[in-house]
């Protein structure tokens, strides 16, 4: 699933998913063809390969390794700990830098690209000077040595961010709209029909979909015959979820929860 969001700022917000039977970089070099703005990603080669956008690296994914890192650890803190306080420092910047209230004749994304300036590039001169002295230290098969290595690879991308004050300083907004499907033990399967996916956890016949900003961003599905089956029983949502994730039967014959996801008339669910 190839996923495309406009900007956060963007007059007429817009969330595309693109389904397509590959990771190629054929696929996002058909859809956005000759574009010219603005692309962030993580560090997926592919999207590097659109020769005309400027692009820019998501630090949350690198903060993410960190967090793996960290995890990794029996006793914790050590270099991960030390890397993530560089990462607090960065986002703190972040509220602040847009909390700022912009001076005489400025715009906010000027107010945002000096405040970033004056601060966040020092942050980032460090941590890449605390990178370059852990990195041959570090063992390049651990956790640690994947995100010190993913860091400084990406470092162009992660660190452009500060040129300019549209650019954001992570993909998040993105990453939460595809949260639907990409989240461990999601609603769906490796089924590539959308209709197939719905049958095999819901039961229903999805009549339409659509994405809604008053919502929140959900999708919206139009539905019919909707009712779970036995079979799901529980860990529909990971066990993140004290709703969704208890047995399906149990949902099926309790009339309070949904009217008891029997045989309806078309109604809408919301899934987010």
């Amino acid at each position: 699933m190839w996923a495309y969001r406009s900007g956060e700022d963007s007059d007429e917000p817009i969330v595309l998913l693109d389904y397509q039977p590959g990771r190629g970089q054929i696929h996002p070099q058909t859809f956005l063809g000759d574009y010219r703005g603005i692309v962030m990603s993580d560090g997926y080669s592919a999207w590097r390969t659109l020769e005309g956008a400027t692009h820019l690296g998501c630090m949350a994914h690198s903060r993410r390794r960190f967090v793996d890192a960290l995890k990794a650890r029996k006793k914790g803190g050590g270099p991960p700990e030390q890397a993530l306080r560089f990462f607090e420092q960065l986002y703190r910047v972040e509220r602040q830098a847009r909390d700022k209230k912009p001076e005489d004749g400025e715009t906010q994304a000027d107010s945002i690209r000096r405040f970033r300036q004056q601060h966040s590039v020092p942050i980032l001169n460090a941590l890449k000077e605390w990178l370059d002295e852990i990195a041959p230290k570090v063992l390049p098969d651990s956790k640690l040595g994947d995100a010190v290595s993913y860091t400084l690879n990406q470092w162009e991308y992660l660190t452009r961010y500060t040129e300019d004050g549209r650019m954001p300083i992570d993909n998040n907004l993105l990453e939460r709209d595809i949260r639907i499907f990409a989240m461990p033990g999601s609603y769906y399967t490796s089924s590539s029909n959308a209709r197939k996916q719905g049958l095999l956890v819901f039961h229903f016949d999805a009549t339409r979909a659509s994405v809604t900003r008053k919502l929140g961003y959900f999708v919206l599905f139009q539905v019919r015959r909707s009712y779970l089956m036995r079979r799901i029983r529980n860990n529909l949502l990971g066990r993140k979820h004290p709703f969704l994730d208890q047995p399906a039967d149990t949902m099926g014959r309790n009339t309070k929860l949904f009217s008891g996801f029997g045989e309806r008339k078309p109604f809408s669910v919301l899934l987010g």
